[in-house]
Formats: C-alpha cells, sequence, structure tokens
C-alpha cells in the first residue's frame, strides 16, 4: 500500500487565493457561484493555515529555533491574526501543532493497521511506510510530535503533556489491533509502548544517519516479537 509518509504534515503552502480556472455558468449564474464556493471550501482558513505552517517548522526545525514572524510568513498571515487566535504566543501554537500532528498520525495509523489482517505484517508496513517517507523528503520530515517536545523538555509542561497524550493515543491504536489478533490484554499493552516508542527511536536514529536501516531493522524484529506472543 502506497501512503504519504507517516509523520510528513500536510503542506503548509496552502493555496492562498482562487484558482483561475473557470466554470460555465448558468443564465441566472449558480453555477458559477456553486464553483466558486466549491473552490472556497478547499482553502484552508487563517487558523487552520497558522497550525499547519507551525507543525511543519517546528518538525524540521524544533520548538526554539521557530520564531512566530516565520510561522506567520510561512501562512501567508499576519503577527496580529497569529495573536488572535493564539493569545498564549507560540507556546499555545505549538501545542495546537502537537496536536495536530497527534490527530493525522492517528489516522494514517489505523489507516495502515487495519489494512492488514496480522498485526506482525501491520508493523512491518507501517514501518516501510515510515521509511519510504522520510527518505522521500530527504530525510528532514521526522515526527512533528517528537521534535517540539524535545525541544521542551523540563521547560513548558502544557507541550510535554500534549506530546505525552499523543504518545498514549498511539499506543492505544496499536493496543486495539493487538487485541483484536487475540493478543492477551496485559501483553497487547506491553507490545504498544514497546511499538511506539521503538519507532520513534529508530526513525530518529534513521534521520541522523541518513539511512533508513535502523526503522527496516526496527519493523523485522517487532514483527518477529508480536509473532512470538501469538505462537
Amino acid at each position: 500500500m502506497k501512503t504519504r509518509g507517516l509523520h510528513q504534515t500536510t503542506n503548509a503552502n496552502a493555496p492562498k487565493g482562487g484558482t483561475n480556472a473557470t466554470a460555465g455558468t448558468g443564465a441566472d449564474g449558480t453555477a458559477g457561484t456553486a464553483a466558486r464556493t466549491a473552490r472556497a471550501a478547499d482553502v484552508p482558513g487563517t487558523r487552520e493555515r497558522i497550525v499547519r505552517a507551525a507543525s511543519l517548522l517546528m518538525q524540521r526545525q524544533g520548538y526554539d529555533a521557530t520564531p512566530i514572524k516565520q510561522i506567520s510568513q510561512e501562512a501567508d498571515a499576519t503577527l496580529g491574526s497569529v495573536y488572535h487566535f493564539f493569545p498564549g504566543g507560540k507556546q499555545e501554537l505549538a501545542v495546537a501543532a502537537v496536536q495536530r500532528g497527534d490527530e493525522e498520525f492517528s489516522d494514517i495509523l489505523r489507516e495502515i493497521l487495519d489494512a492488514e489482517p496480522d498485526p506482525a505484517e501491520a508493523v512491518l508496513a507501517l514501518t516501510d511506510s515510515l521509511a519510504d517517507g522520510l527518505r522521500e523528503s530527504d530525510w528532514i520530515d521526522g515526527c512533528p510530535v517528537t521534535a517540539t517536545a524535545l525541544g521542551t523538555a523540563g521547560r513548558l509542561p502544557d507541550i510535554q503533556r500534549a506530546a505525552a497524550e499523543a504518545f498514549a493515543r498511539w499506543q492505544s491504536v496499536v493496543f486495539d489491533k493487538l487485541r483484536a489478533a487475540g493478543v492477551p490484554e496485559q501483553d497487547a499493552d506491553d507490545l504498544a509502548c514497546t511499538v511506539i516508542s521503538t519507532l520513534e527511536g529508530a526513525e530518529l536514529a534513521a534521520q541522523v544517519a541518513r539511512d533508513d536501516k535502523p526503522l527496516r531493522l526496527a519493523g523485522t524484529h517487532l514483527a518477529r516479537l508480536i509473532t512470538s506472543y501469538r505462537s
């Protein structure tokens, strides 16, 4: 199954205006109005653009190296708009960015795991997708949650809390997959924690080495471990 890299956030540089394409318009103008309305619905609102930009930039640069001014420029929004939606400033925005990464990864995680009946094969498919996405991004698009949280460890508890909730949600998705395959509850809980922790570490190692070997090996050995609990 071909999917976008799991931790690659949606492009922050969303369309900033209407398209130049024209649509056929009836005598009463309703067809053209409907087309314009449909196009407008595809353009993200200001808040969404800001969160997308923050998620992408913090994913690549970390929290401290990402100034609010850069986020506003990337989102094609004014600084006033950023503070309107996020009066708590960069810290509040970082929490929203982490939560966005959490939701996006949770959705894709479910999609990949649900596509494979065998949880061991599902984890292999997951690591393959992570490895492919990281390589395609030239090793810059790792986990947006980890990249943001590591730079705030011990300093900004709201961001740490959002990151912890993200990891717990991902573990829950893996846990559900394992339980559905008949793995006992406590074993499934332990394995889910092991899967997410191992993949996060392997992805970071792959980024640093600019080599997907850590992720491929992690997938192979996690699959063997899961199989051993089902034998």
